[in-house]
């Protein structure tokens, strides 16, 4: 029997709509894009390129048709200036808003500019697709929401308190969007991320995820180095789940799934040190040094929480949601695509 997210796709192959995706040159913005163009959506894109890259528009292109490809429009434009929010929202029917400065660390050190994106520009696209009518509102939320909650496995309606300026970002954006429904109407669903990774996730700077940054190190023989004892937990979630999740949400007919955060997620909890140990077993035969490797162990990171795993049992009922990649799964996908960047010399 078909899946819902197969039957959806089915559904947009025989019908074009369009669609918003902002930060579309970033990680996961980028990955929406691929799915919607290679799907006969029509897409505009938003990015203002302080997280994203080029490279990651480029690539998109080349992995569809030319005739895909036309029916992407890109604006180079921040989502904190609302005169670009209401040029991309102009004929929109779902907007995808992944647009935001990530990491708990950049938000400790700088949370003023983490406030002014995540918020400011959130509530600038709020307010822009309540008036340029678009019939849904999908945008990225977060599991830093929980906070200092304690209970495990997450379950939406328990939070606790913030542990970070990053994560009050992500909370009001769930109020926000509460709000509008309750006073405007503006359809919205909330998508909690847990721990994203996949093809496209940038390994440098100082703000990248563990996953790629990671991977990197162990393909050019570098350092890892694992906060604290290497048994903080994560429930790690390939990109494909969050493409799917994220298109069910912008498209579903269910009146009780709108207007409501989920978890995004698969349900497990992986530690760190099974992490090094699952890459270090799909690089080894492509990079016999790593038969010594060993990662370095150091203070545990302010903001970080020690165990997170999602229930996944709301978004599977409402939306239909069954994630297709567990953590094993998606290592290997994105294993193949950092291999051939290396190849590429795109870490030199």
């Amino acid at each position: 029997m078909a899946t819902a997210f197969e039957r959806l796709k089915f559904e947009l192959n025989s019908s074009s709509r369009v669609w918003l995706v902002t930060g579309c040159a970033g990680f996961i913005g980028s990955n929406l894009l691929e799915a919607l163009l290679k799907l006969g959506q029509t897409v505009v894109g938003l990015d203002n390129f302080a997280t994203g890259h080029q490279r990651n528009i480029d690539e998109v292109q080349a992995l569809v048709s030319p005739e895909q490809w036309s029916r992407f429009r890109f604006i180079k434009g921040d989502i904190r200036n609302v005169d670009d929010c209401r040029a991309a929202c102009k004929g929109v029917d779902y907007i995808l808003h992944q647009a935001a400065l990530g990491s708990v660390p950049r938000s400790i050190e700088d949370p003023v500019t983490t406030n002014s994106a995540n918020i400011t520009g959130f509530l600038n696209m709020l307010v822009t697709a309540r008036d340029a009518g678009v019939k849904r509102f999908v945008y990225a939320a977060s599991s830093s929401t929980y906070g200092d909650h304690p209970g495990l496995p997450k379950v939406e309606d328990r939070i606790g308190k913030p542990l970070s300026p990053y994560a009050v970002t992500k909370f009001v954006n769930e109020l926000y969007a509460d709000v509008f429904v309750r006073t405007y109407g503006t359809e919205s669903i909330g998508l909690r991320y847990f721990n994203v990774f996949g093809r496209r996730q940038d390994p440098n700077g100082a703000y990248a995820a563990v996953i790629p940054k990671w991977i990197a190190a162990m393909i050019k023989g570098e350092q890892v180095y694992v906060n604290g004892d290497g048994e903080t937990s994560r429930d790690f979630c390939y990109i494909d789940n969050v493409v799917q999740a994220n298109l069910l949400a912008a498209t579903t007919n269910n009146l009780e799934a709108i207007n409501q955060v989920y978890n995004v997620a698969v349900g497990d909890r992986t530690t760190l040190n099974q992490v090094v140990d699952l890459m270090k077993r799909q690089l080894i035969s492509f990079y016999p040094y790593l038969n010594i490797f060993k990662p370095v162990y150091r203070d545990f990171r302010t903001g970080d929480v020690r165990h997170s795993q999602a229930d996944i049992a709301k978004v599977q009922r409402l939306l239909g949601y069954e994630p297709t990649h567990r953590i094993d799964e998606g290592l290997s996908e994105a294993m193949d695509w950092y291999r051939q960047l290396f190849a590429k010399d795109y870490f030199e």
